[in-house]
Order: structure tokens, then C-alpha cells, then sequence
């Protein structure tokens, strides 16, 4: 009886260690984003979130013709953004920005973000620190 308490358990505790981990996985992807092509746009930020498991934030684009689009930027985790120099006050709403992104493969407004320069002319990101 022993014997098979410890291989219930033992299974038990791989399927859900192996379960588990696949929402994980499937969250990390970057399949969304085109990794071959990098875009610049500037604009105004909207909003910036400094939260865990991505920070993010938004960034009003003005287009020809008046018009303009918000675009989506997906970021990194909060701790290691700080390796790069972010704090949580480093963008806030009314910055003006230039933004590096990967952008989204199917043509929505948005990206992975690759790097910022800020309207004080620093600069951060970059492929180095990726």
C-alpha cells in the first residue's frame, strides 16, 4: 500500500508540475509579433502600466490627414526594465516619445517593444540589452 501512495502521489505531482507550466508557455509567446521587421513611430503617451507579467503602455500617433491611432506596446517585466534604466515614473501621460517596436502581424496598431527615446533625448532599450 506503501508503495503505491508514493507512485500516486509521485505522478500526481509530475502531471500537475507538467500541466502547469503549459498556460505558462503559451503566455510567452511572441508569435503575435513579426520578430523581422522593426517600426518607429512617435506620438504622445496615453498610459503606462507598471505591472507584472508585462509592463505596457500607450501611444497616441498622429497620422496624415488628422487622423490618428493609438498603438498597444508590450514591454518586459518590471524588474528587468530596471536593468535597462525604467522606473515606474519614467513615461507618464503627455510624454512625447519616439518608439521602437516590433509590430504586430496582422496590422493592428501595436508592438513588442524594442527601445524609447524620450522627450529629454535618452534613450533606452535596445537589441544589447535583449
Amino acid at each position: 500500500m506503501h508503495r503505491f501512495s508514493v507512485a500516486a502521489i509521485s505522478l500526481g505531482l509530475m502531471l500537475s508540475l507538467t500541466v502547469g507550466t503549459g498556460p505558462a508557455w503559451a503566455h510567452h509567446s511572441g508569435a503575435m509579433f513579426d520578430t523581422s521587421k522593426k517600426v518607429d513611430v512617435s506620438g504622445t503617451v496615453v498610459d503606462f502600466n507598471w505591472s507584472n507579467p508585462h509592463a505596457n503602455f500607450k501611444v497616441n500617433v498622429d497620422k496624415p490627414g488628422g487622423v490618428s491611432e493609438v498603438w498597444a506596446v508590450e514591454m518586459n517585466s518590471p524588474n528587468n526594465l530596471v536593468r535597462e534604466g525604467w522606473k515606474r515614473t519614467t513615461l507618464k501621460p503627455g510624454d512625447k516619445v519616439t518608439v521602437t517596436v516590433r509590430p504586430l502581424r496582422d496590422g493592428t496598431p501595436g508592438g513588442q517593444y524594442v527601445s524609447i527615446k524620450l522627450a529629454d533625448g535618452t534613450v533606452l532599450g535596445g537589441e544589447q540589452q535583449r
